[in-house]
């Protein structure tokens, strides 16, 4: 599969200012910017910026960002699933995950991650792809939120649900450890009934296994 990339851009007001949400871009024009102290929620700012530049630049690699001037304030990844997880068995080209969707603590509560996932949609590349999403509520900022893990999941389905995605279930043991993980999904338009067929194969694995 060619992996066509479209850039995309829209603006919010925010405090007298406008903040930028563009994407795809690419790891040349990431290095451009600053990464906000506040992202911290899969590792040091400094080692998360580095991992979204070298993502940006691998062929299928999208990378979304909210920036503040020239201060990345959050961001979303897309990419091939993890080859350790089983969303990437029998390396389906159609299948992308949403691998990280962050947002620095003082821009929370703006909408902004809906927005990030709307302007990556914005691409009609998008509907060759089934794009899924696992959510698992360890990843989840609970302290700062002062959310439980269902609140906190009605949340996140909710901003999920802004771009198309829609809960599937699955027997992954991960995703089904505890009520609060869940798997979502958006099928492209072009995504056609032998690719969606693949996508059951891989939610239900083992589904005979006595």
């Amino acid at each position: 599969m060619k992996h066509i990339k479209t850039y995309h851009k829209s603006t919010y007001t925010f405090n007298d200012r406008e903040l930028i949400i563009e994407g795809p871009v690419d790891g040349h024009t990431l290095q451009k910017y600053t990464f906000d102290k506040g992202l911290v929620a899969f590792r040091r700012p400094d080692e998360q910026f580095e991992a979204i530049i070298e993502i940006a630049d691998l062929e299928e690699g999208r990378i979304i960002i909210c920036r503040d001037g020239i201060n990345i304030i959050g961001y979303t990844t897309y990419l091939y699933p993890d080859p350790m997880e089983r969303w990437s068995n029998g390396n389906l080209e159609f299948i992308l995950e949403l691998g990280a969707i962050e947002i620095s603590k003082d821009y929370r509560a703006l909408g902004l991650g809906s927005e990030m996932l709307r302007v990556a949609m914005m691409d009609d590349a998008m509907e060759d792809f089934i794009v899924i999403t696992t959510e698992y509520y360890w990843h989840w900022d609970l302290k700062n939120s002062g959310l439980d893990v269902f609140q906190y999941k009605e949340i996140m389905q909710k901003m999920m649900g802004s771009c198309g995605m829609k809960v599937f279930s699955t027997n992954d043991p991960e995703i089904t450890s505890h009520p609060a993980n869940s798997l979502m999904a958006r099928i492209g338009k072009r995504i056609n009934n032998e690719q969606i067929q693949a996508f059951d194969n891989l939610r239900f694995q083992n589904r005979f296994f006595l």
